[in-house]
């Protein structure tokens, strides 16, 4: 009896890690994603549920579990139930509160430093 499977690409899609089917590709194709530890380069690779993957986004580091195959890209709610996230809350949040994001603007006091910094002869 065989398990059910998906193309790692297509699971990477519908579980809404990645923007579009082309982009999970080319980051499978590019050797980054280890699929139950194993690097693999190849985006049609099987996986179903219990399968871990781990693979970066954006600026962290993911392991997921596979929970379950995908039928459909829906929304992110349903896309979460596809998963089961086994990175510890804590790190993440650490992540996302850490600097200012890059492009936002300085507050008036920062934009001082600064100005004191490249003309200190003021």
């Amino acid at each position: 009896m065989s398990r059910p499977t998906d193309r790692l690409d297509r699971w990477l899609w519908h579980a809404r890690f990645f923007k579009t089917r082309s982009l999970a590709a080319r980051i499978v194709s590019g050797g980054g994603v280890r699929v139950n530890g194993v690097r693999t380069a190849k985006p049609a690779a099987a996986v179903g549920p219990g399968d871990v993957l781990t693979f970066a986004q954006a600026r962290a580091i993911r392991v997921v579990r596979i929970a379950a195959l995908g039928t459909r890209r829906g929304p992110a709610a349903e896309a979460q139930d596809l998963y089961d996230d086994l990175d510890p809350p804590a790190d993440r949040a650490d992540e996302s509160a850490g600097a200012p994001r890059a492009g936002s603007r300085p507050t008036k006091k920062a934009r001082r430093k600064l100005d004191d910094l490249r003309d200190p002869g003021d």
